[in-house]
C-alpha cells in the first residue's frame, strides 16, 4: 500500500499523516488529537487501512526584522 501525501478535498490540500490506521477507532482517536491542535481532518479508507490527511490555516504570520 502506497497511499498519496497528499489530497484535494473542496479545493484545499490535505497532506497525509504516514501513519496508516487498522481500524476506524484508531483513525478518530488520531484525528481527534489534530482537531484539538486546530487542523483540519480528512479520513479516507484505502486498501482496508484507514487515513488521517490533516491541514492547518495559517492564522498568524510573524515576521521578524534584522
Amino acid at each position: 500500500m502506497s497511499p498519496n501525501l497528499a489530497m484535494i478535498s473542496d479545493g484545499m490540500k490535505f497532506m497525509w499523516d504516514g501513519q496508516p490506521y487498522e481500524t476506524k477507532e484508531e483513525a478518530s482517536q488520531a484525528a481527534k488529537s489534530y482537531q484539538n491542535e486546530n487542523f483540519q481532518i480528512q479520513m479516507v479508507e484505502e486498501g482496508g487501512k484507514f487515513l488521517v490527511y490533516t491541514r492547518r490555516t495559517v492564522t498568524e504570520v510573524v515576521v521578524t526584522a534584522q
